[in-house]
């Protein structure tokens, strides 16, 4: 009899594990920058709710272009004074939070013409950015911890060229890409392809055919389970942060967490959940009503 109780306690753990999904846990990350009026990149680190900061964005390089960092209201690149986050990036480096510069956005003017504009942009964010030297390092002395791609314009050409040249710097770079939910992404699909990124947020809104719609999570289910099979290596899920931060795509917290997440969880390439962006988590307090569940 003993011997069977001694049996049942190690086959009751067992029958749990069968039954259940694995869940992975994860993080959130955001991006900061583009709205004056959602406090310092310091305010947002110190809620402890991300575990990634995307700067928002480098919205003008290639072709030659001198580039351009766009922080909105927060600061202005043209007399220098953007250096006064060098401070806050550490301060949130200190906390365990990784900062990423984000190239790109929604409107920008941006591009890259070949493979060698690729290696001159990557040289120049290498400089002035990471962990190279310049004169004229936007943010201060500061090291970044990655480069995000935001690329939401041009025909796709190149992005693979500046994902390499940026890895040759140094293999322990954080790459992460933000793509739109339909296979293929318009921009970066040849990027993704190269397996050099470390973490893809797929943006799961104002693309209907895969996006969460009036109560209906199919659509994003399915388009969830494609990107799986990509060449990412891990994946977050990419919503808006209220209901006026997208066009569409605007998941309820509580749907996310009752209906979404433990489905996605399931997968081994869950990473978390990305949000656009910081101002708009600030108003709707969107992490603060999902970090337990992530």
């Amino acid at each position: 009899m003993a011997y069977l109780k001694q049996l049942s306690a190690l086959l009751l753990p067992l029958l749990f594990i069968s039954f259940f999904k694995p869940s992975h846990a994860g993080g959130i990350s955001v991006y900061w920058g583009q709205n004056g009026n959602e406090g310092s990149l310091a305010d947002a680190c110190n809620t402890d709710n991300y575990q990634y900061v995307n700067i928002a964005f480098l919205s003008t390089f290639g072709g030659g272009q001198t580039p351009q960092l766009n922080l909105a209201g927060h600061c202005n690149p043209s007399i220098n004074n953007c250096n006064v986050f060098s401070d806050q990036i550490k301060g949130c480096q200190s906390k365990g939070i990784k900062v990423l510069l984000s190239l790109g956005g929604a409107s920008g003017s941006y591009s890259l013409s070949s493979a060698d504009d690729a290696t001159q942009v990557a040289n120049y964010i290498w400089n002035n950015f990471l962990g190279g030297q310049s004169s004229s390092r936007p943010l201060g002395d500061a090291t970044l911890d990655g480069v995000d791609f935001d690329i939401e314009a041009g025909n796709g050409q190149y992005w693979d060229d500046l994902a390499r040249a940026l890895k040759g710097f140094n293999s322990q770079l954080l790459l992460t890409a933000a793509p739109q939910c339909p296979i293929p992404d318009a921009h970066l699909d040849t990027a993704i392809k190269t397996g050099l990124f470390d973490i893809v947020w797929v943006q799961f809104y104002n693309n209907p055919p895969c996006q969460y719609s009036s109560g209906n999570t199919n659509d994003l289910i399915s388009s969830w389970n494609q990107w799986t099979s990509s060449q990412a290596k891990q994946l977050f899920l990419g919503v808006p942060a209220s209901t006026d931060a997208a066009g569409s795509g605007f998941i309820p917290a509580d749907v996310l967490t009752s209906q979404v997440l433990p489905t996605i969880k399931g997968s081994s390439k869950y990473g978390g959940v990305m949000l656009w962006d910081r101002f708009n988590d600030g108003q709707s307090k969107y992490s603060d009503a999902i970090k337990g569940s992530v």
